[in-house]
């Protein structure tokens, strides 16, 4: 919750229904890890997953000295996002 809502604090019933949590796992399957590290690379920025079998041990905001990822990386990506737009259109417009 903490980054979501900063500048206040939601009482129980209200951020159950506007919040659901995810793990790291699922924000890296669905591809918006990628698309969120591309927007973070520009500032020299990203979100690291420490990976031990199969298994995220360990998640922070990092500075890195690299931008951007390889062509197959990005390939990749644009694949999951578009996968998971797919998937979850519905929701996505019953929400906005």
């Amino acid at each position: 919750m903490v980054g979501v809502f900063t500048h206040r604090r939601l009482d129980w019933e209200r951020r159950n229904r506007v919040v659901t949590k995810k793990t790291w796992n699922e924000l890296r399957e669905s591809g918006l890890l990628w698309w969120l590290n591309m927007i973070l690379h520009t500032f020299g920025w990203a979100i690291v997953l420490e990976i031990e079998d199969d298994a995220v041990i360990e998640a922070y905001p990092a500075r890195v000295k690299f931008r951007g990822f390889s062509g197959d990386i990005n390939s990749g990506g644009y694949e999951k996002v578009t996968k998971y737009l797919k998937d979850n259109i519905e929701i996505l417009d019953q929400e906005t």
